[in-house]
C-alpha cells in the first residue's frame, strides 16, 4: 500500500534533491524564498485567464490550472521554510506553532466581522 503523500513529505523529498542539485549557499536559500514569487507571479496569470481580463486572450485557463498555481505556491512557501528552518519536519512543526497561536484569534476576529 502506498504512504499518503503529505505535504511534509513531498518537501523533504523536493528538499533533498534540491539540496543536491543546489547545495543551500545564501544566493540559492534567496532562490528559494525568490521562487515563492515566481509561482504567484503563475498564479495570478492564470486567474487573469480564469476571468478573461486579457481582452487579447480572454478566457484562457481553466479553474483547475488556478488551484494548480495555488498548490504550487504553497508548496514553494513550504520549501523555502524548510530551508531556512532546516528540514521539513522542523518547517512543519514551525508552520503548527504559528497556526496554533494566531487560530485563538479568529473567533474574535469572526464575532468582530459579523457585528
Amino acid at each position: 500500500m502506498t504512504r499518503q503523500i503529505t505535504l511534509t513529505r513531498h518537501v523533504a523529498a523536493l528538499l533533498s534533491w534540491l539540496n543536491t542539485a543546489h547545495p543551500p549557499t545564501e544566493h540559492e536559500i534567496a532562490t528559494r524564498i525568490l521562487k515563492i514569487g515566481e509561482e504567484f507571479g503563475e498564479v495570478v496569470a492564470a486567474y487573469i485567464g480564469v476571468t478573461g481580463q486579457n481582452p487579447r486572450k480572454g478566457v484562457s485557463s481553466t479553474r483547475a490550472e488556478l488551484t494548480g498555481e495555488l498548490c504550487d505556491v504553497v508548496i514553494a512557501a513550504m520549501t523555502a521554510l524548510a530551508t531556512v528552518a532546516g528540514d521539513a519536519e522542523q518547517a512543519d512543526r514551525i508552520l503548527h506553532e504559528h497556526l496554533s497561536a494566531r487560530h485563538p484569534r479568529l473567533p474574535a476576529l469572526v464575532r468582530a466581522g459579523a457585528a
